[in-house]
């Protein structure tokens, strides 16, 4: 399902639903932009949040935006196991849901 050539598809979702893609297009500059947190920060939280939705666009995307922002390959790594340790914690609490 997958396929990095379905992203050249955004322009006809821009074309069919203009106002909802502009707004789209809106929130990710506001949010990805330099403010109080710098953007390579900002684009290293965006990698583990793709890291734990599993979205291969987003992982791509963020990857190319994290490293033009200056990201080091260690950051990085650091990065996948700051995901792992969320999604380990997330398991670990909901376990509790299975006590009485």
């Amino acid at each position: 399902m997958y396929d990095a050539a379905n992203l050249k598809k955004l322009p006809a979702l821009k074309s069919l639903a203009p106002e909802a893609m502009g707004a789209f297009e809106a929130l990710d500059k506001a949010a990805l932009a330099e403010g109080a947190i710098p953007r390579k920060y900002k684009e290293l939280m965006a990698l583990a949040v793709a890291l734990t939705t599993q979205c291969p666009y987003c992982l791509e995307v963020h990857r190319e935006a994290a490293k033009k922002a200056g990201a080091t390959e260690q950051e990085l790594a650091e990065t996948v196991f700051v995901a792992v340790a969320l999604r380990a914690g997330a398991a670990l609490t909901h376990g509790t849901h299975l006590l009485p």
